[in-house]
């Protein structure tokens, strides 16, 4: 069942944050990767390339935990618990370049390597907990 996010959270996931992106291994063990974050009509949108660690851990197993900080007020933060709704390629380069535009004021990543396919991640919010 998915959990609405409320406005607070939604700011927090807009502005120019961090989220800490929780996965679990092939082993069980947890994983935690830093990655810019965005959201839209009610889901946390994440971005990857092919072949890294945990969108295969999300492929995997769809759980995901993500901490979002503010970065203005350490002291505030939206935690998030959910499961990948949707992986996809699709727009996934233009995506990456809207968040170029959030976290670095550039209109293109920068750090696009050569072959590198690009993926969507879409996480269904199941529990949204706010604090600060």
């Amino acid at each position: 069942m998915t959990a609405p996010l409320d406005p607070r959270s939604q700011e927090l996931l807009e502005a120019k944050n961090f989220a800490q992106v929780g996965t679990l291994r092939k082993d069980g063990s947890p994983s935690v990767t830093p990655a810019w974050v965005d959201v839209k009509d009610g889901l946390v949108w994440l971005n990857s390339a092919e072949g890294r660690a945990w969108p295969t851990n999300l492929r995997r197993d769809p759980r995901v935990a993500l901490n979002v900080q503010n970065l203005e007020n350490t002291q505030e933060y939206v935690a998030i618990r959910g499961r990948v709704a949707e992986m996809t390629h699709d727009g996934a380069d233009e995506h990456i370049d809207s968040l170029a535009k959030k976290y670095l004021g550039l209109d293109a990543y920068p750090f696009r390597q050569p072959g590198e396919q690009r993926v969507i991640i879409k996480v269904a919010p199941e529990s949204v907990t706010h604090r600060g």
